[in-house]
């Protein structure tokens, strides 16, 4: 990855990090949960309202830990709101490859160019797991979170 790319992935990362979208406690939300990486002490709730007809009809997050962290919860909350259960299984499943620094086949051209961003965090390791840690949450919402 060249240097004019490195550093504008890390001005979107510091952006998502600084500026959350969809922050805050969700009053109403049909399904929550709560995950937390023992590692290095990042925590992340994730809201969901999910519609009759299987879309995420609205999401939101509360957390504290690293940028990555952060980050990673607030492009997921703006991927993810209005998609169907189906389509958010695929984007975790690109996301979770292109962390990793796997190639991510399933993903749309516009999915992929923004999930990209994260694909930096394969070089470090030890840092997968704060970016993956609100995907994971939002399947155990999904799963497991019905309020």
């Amino acid at each position: 990855m060249d240097n004019a790319l490195r550093e504008l992935y890390q001005e979107v990362i510091l952006d998502h990090s600084r500026h959350p979208r969809h922050y805050g406690a969700m009053e109403g939300a049909s399904h929550k949960a709560d995950g937390y990486n023992p590692l290095c002490g990042d925590r992340v709730t994730i809201y969901l309202k999910l519609g009759d007809d299987g879309r995420v009809a609205d999401i939101a997050f509360e957390g504290k830990g690293c940028a990555i962290s952060q980050a990673s919860a607030s492009m997921m909350t703006d991927l993810l709101k209005g998609r169907t259960r189906e389509d958010a299984e695929k984007l975790m499943e690109g996301f979770l490859h292109l962390v990793k620094g796997e190639d991510a086949p399933g993903l749309s051209d516009d999915d992929r160019e923004t999930l990209e961003v994260m694909g930096g965090i394969s070089e470090f390791p030890m840092r997968v797991k704060c970016a993956t840690l609100a995907w994971h949450t939002y399947k155990n919402a999904v799963e497991e979170g019905a309020t």
